[in-house]
């Protein structure tokens, strides 16, 4: 990909007075469009050869737009803290919201291609990564972020001229570190796997731009231009999008909620009507059960290797089934300082400014630290699916991307136990009543929850297809009948000690 930049491009001087002028003007006006609509993030990547205008381009698009709405950070290889958390964690911290624009000077191509090209991974672990990449980079484009990928090339021959100049003078000399040395003598290594990653990270709706970095005034001309189409582009197919919504009016409203008809099995029988609701157990027995499944993953909880491991427990179920008090249980086994609880309800502003994984991102553990999500990040293919909060198009891809994301976690050291506490439209009604009627109860029970049991039909064909496709290997679902509630608490905390045993 780097044969079309090896000419030495050069603008004229008049020539850059006046697209210079131009783009910067067009540039902040495409800036604050997109922040007073405030509906899509641009995120741009800067990668490529040292000493090809990275960061003297950055600088400009600073200048020529307006740097208070502009988030720039820096990456280079992992580091040993970065490696206790999943590859991309240290990118999902910086995302910029809707409405913003985000620089990533390095980015996540930065280790994968500076350990493949040192001889620190194989290539099937390099081809690996870009895979992941690229499934990220597609849900990016599909969540609405405007990604803009940017290379800057310099041909070997200038990069030691340059490294020369900067040596020659004592006022420059010290930019030019052993590492500049090193990577001038590993140039064709670099190129070699740099191409390889453009190649097959150069999607259709991500492709990259090569730029010869040369010339200062030709690289930040293409750079500025690419980024203003880029915006331009995004703001047409919105406009396009909305004239297309505006004309259909408003009954096309209801084609948000994906019509399909009832869920049938060949046999009349589901995943979920299959269970067994009848199994409880005596609260004698249920005690002494308790405390020893509770004794158990304490001991497992503070197990030495559990320093190089994570816990993401994750519980789902209908309304009233139990998932609140089985935490509790198994809480109180937990270390405190070593865990934390997180309750997910409807998003709030800032979340809904950003892609939907992203708040379930911030709370991955540490290595040797646990999560116990009420609700996570199912609510897209469950709740959104059911309540038309999202389009079909979007739920639908949510199943591969959930997939991924649970694999990556899992390749991090996470330990994902997923619970589906599973109950009978009889004995929520049970438990519904039972929650008005008592006055400590009374905050449990909402007009919501009663309106969600209206829909219980469509519910139990989300949760039947939810569990279909992504009941993995390494992130299986486990599906506890908790109409008992003493039954189903034993159950989850033995489950939950079998998956820690067999991970540690």
């Amino acid at each position: 990909m780097f044969e079309s930049a090896e000419i030495g491009h050069r603008v004229e001087k008049e020539r850059w007075k006046q697209e210079s002028a131009r783009l910067r003007h067009a540039l902040l006006q495409a800036q604050y469009r997109l922040l007073n609509e405030g509906r899509t993030a641009v995120l741009i990547l800067v990668n490529g050869v040292d000493g090809a205008g990275r960061g003297e381009t950055v600088n400009t698009l600073n200048e020529w737009m307006d740097p208070r709405h502009i988030r720039t950070e820096a990456f280079g290889p992992q580091t040993p803290e970065d490696r206790k958390h999943p590859e991309m964690w240290r990118f999902w911290q910086v995302l910029p919201p809707k409405g913003r624009i985000g620089i990533f000077f390095g980015s996540w191509y930065t280790d994968p291609v500076a350990s493949f090209a040192r001889g620190g991974e194989t290539h099937a672990r390099f081809v690996q990564r870009l895979e992941r990449i690229r499934q990220f980079e597609r849900m990016l484009v599909a969540e609405g972020v405007v990604l803009v990928k940017l290379w800057f090339h310099l041909s070997k021959k200038a990069a030691r001229e340059r490294l020369k100049t900067l040596q020659s003078d004592p006022k420059t000399a010290w930019r030019v570190t052993p590492q500049d040395k090193d990577n001038l003598r590993r140039y064709d290594r670099f190129i070699e796997v740099s191409d390889e990653a453009l190649r097959k990270t150069s999607l259709g709706e991500a492709s990259w731009l090569v730029i010869e970095g040369s010339d200062p005034a030709y690289r930040t001309l293409s750079a500025a231009q690419h980024l203003l189409q880029a915006m331009q582009g995004a703001f047409a197919r919105r406009s396009a999008a909305d004239g297309s919504t505006a004309a259909a009016g408003p009954a096309a409203a209801p084609d948000r909620v994906l019509q399909q008809p009832p869920f049938l099995a060949l046999d009349s029988r589901s995943l979920l009507k299959v269970q067994d609701y009848t199994r409880s157990l005596k609260r004698s027995v249920y005690e002494d059960e308790l405390e020893h499944w509770q004794g158990k993953l304490a001991l497992l909880s503070r197990d030495a290797r559990m320093h190089k491991r994570a816990l993401a427990l994750v519980f789902e179920g209908m309304d009233a089934a139990g998932k609140g008090s089985t935490i509790r249980r198994i809480t109180q086994a937990l270390d405190a300082r070593f865990y934390r609880v997180v309750p997910v309800a409807a998003p709030n502003e800032n979340e809904r400014a950003q892609p939907y994984l992203w708040r379930f991102w911030r709370y991955i553990p540490d290595l040797g630290k646990s999560v116990i999500f009420d609700r996570s990040w199912y609510g897209r293919v469950l709740v959104e699916r059911v309540e038309g909060l999202c389009a079909p198009a979007d739920w639908m891809r949510a199943y591969g991307e959930i997939n991924e994301y649970e694999e990556e976690l899992c390749d991090a050291g996470v330990v994902i136990v997923k619970i589906w506490l599973a109950i009978t439209p009889e004995e929520q009604l049970r438990r519904f009543r039972e929650r008005e009627q008592t006055l400590y109860k009374n905050f449990k029970i909402t007009p919501e929850d009663w309106r969600n049991r209206e829909k219980w039909p469509q519910y139990e064909r989300a949760v039947e297809e939810m569990i279909d496709r992504t009941s993995t290997q390494v992130a299986p679902w486990y599906i506890v009948a908790s109409d008992n509630k003493h039954w189903s608490r034993i159950e989850v905390l033995r489950h939950l000690c079998q998956r820690l045993e067999a991970a540690l």
